[in-house]
């Protein structure tokens, strides 16, 4: 997500591989035997992807007409991937869609509308905002398979023995217990991130965004956004609080140090649960803090909402997106939702999975509070590509090597080439 001769190659191998075991494969589709579908599952293949083969193998056992070619694709190729595969009518029948990839794809005409379908035959169980933001121009794209937020996340203990007793409720609290927990325990209170998505927040506690997609106006270099931007560089230095990191290694280096105890608190989502608890700070789960990001100075707080949808491609024949809609509908039962839960410790999309079993995690737990504050993304498809100049700019700020007007400047120009009729 985030290619000379021999990589086209490769997309080219790719598309040909996708057709060859996409939903137009004629011989699963005879009549005489169960219809094969597939499905590209873009979850991590270590911590998560076992929870969903089991789940396919429940699914194929309680549907003998229906088989489920499973398939494993790396998140970071499974945009462009499945982009090209569509193109070439041979796409998977169902794609572990990420949220912003679904409005861009329904635009498209790669994914079927589901609104009427089996697939959504529970629509009323879902989290409203996130069927929202699975529509494209009224009509709904995908069902919500996982949902995420980012929150501040920090270690009990070092804050307890700074004194300090609840979480930062402001960016300002947040720079003064950094300080303390330098002062009384060593280690930095804070380390924040040089990349874009995890700099949104800042944005929301402005009252701002990105774009003012209502509007058609790109807002990147607003007064408001420069406000918000400027408080998140300010939190690269001061007492307790850790340099940018801009290095390619910067994710891991952040998580590491945190889940060992080297730094007090960090932004992160939930998709991290499971790998918090492997580090030595988190031996025991309790000790894990969550809670809603700071506010900004208008006293908003909130996080982008992120998470995965089940979506069935539109190239595929009836028998094929039927056998689809039906394996939709199981993957993303309260059964199979409470399933991933407990194994994976993502949050559910359905209020109905949140049992008691599931919330005996404490990380969901944690993280199910902070939902409230989560901002759904608009159904701009072209949203999710804007990251991807402030990528670039931010950690040139962030590194020194950019002031910051001239990396809003610089990517507000970007912007403006990836949203059509947006003005300034």
């Amino acid at each position: 997500m985030r290619r000379g001769i021999a990589a086209s190659a490769l997309v080219a191998s790719l598309a040909l591989t996708a057709t060859a075991c996409g939903g137009s494969d004629g011989d699963s589709g005879k009549s005489d035997g169960p219809v094969t579908i597939t499905w590209w599952d873009t979850s991590n293949a270590t911590n998560e992807a076992p929870t969903y083969r089991a789940l396919v193998e429940q699914f194929e056992a309680a549907h003998k007409d229906i088989k489920v070619k499973y398939v494993n694709v790396p998140f970071d190729q499974a945009q462009n991937k499945f982009d090209t595969a569509a193109g070439a009518t041979g796409a998977p029948d169902v794609l572990r869609s990420e949220v912003g990839w679904t409005p861009a794809f329904a635009k498209k005409g790669f994914f079927l509308p589901l609104d009427g379908t089996e697939a959504l035959a529970d629509q009323a169980k879902f989290q409203p905002s996130l069927i929202k933001q699975a529509q494209y121009e009224g009509k709904t794209y995908g069902v919500p398979l996982v949902t995420d937020t980012l929150a501040l996340v920090y270690n009990k203990a070092l804050f307890e023995k700074a004194g300090i007793t609840e979480a930062p409720k402001t960016w300002d609290e947040l720079k003064a217990a950094a300080a303390k927990i330098k002062d009384k325990t060593g280690a930095d209170g804070y380390w924040g991130s040089a990349q874009a998505y995890y700099a949104q927040p800042f944005l929301y506690g402005e009252g701002t965004d990105t774009v003012d997609a209502a509007a058609k106006k790109i807002t990147v270099n607003s007064p408001a956004a420069q406000k918000g931007y400027g408080t998140w560089q300010s939190l690269f230095s001061g007492k307790g609080l850790h340099k940018a990191d801009a290095t390619a290694d910067a994710y891991a280096h952040i998580q590491d140090a945190f889940v060992n105890g080297k730094v007090a608190a960090i932004i992160q989502g939930p998709w991290e649960i499971t790998n918090f608890y492997k580090g030595s700070a988190f031996k025991d789960k309790k000790n894990l803090g969550i809670a809603t990001v700071p506010a900004g100075s208008t006293g908003k707080a909130g996080a982008p909402t992120g998470g995965h949808n089940l979506s069935v491609y539109a190239g595929s024949d009836k028998a094929h997106q039927e056998a689809a809609l039906k394996f939709v509908n199981f993957m993303t039962s309260a059964q199979a939702q409470e399933t991933v839960a407990v194994k994976n410790s993502t949050l559910p999309t359905r209020s109905d999975a949140y049992t008691a079993k599931v919330k005996a995690d404490p990380g969901i737990a944690g993280y199910q509070g902070v939902l409230a504050a989560a901002q759904p993304r608009p159904a701009l498809p072209e949203y999710s590509s804007l990251w991807v100049p402030l990528d670039t700019e931010l950690a040139k700020v962030a590194g020194g090597k950019e002031s910051l007007d001239k990396g809003l400047d610089n990517a507000e120009l970007a912007i403006s080439k990836l949203v059509d009729g947006f003005g300034k």
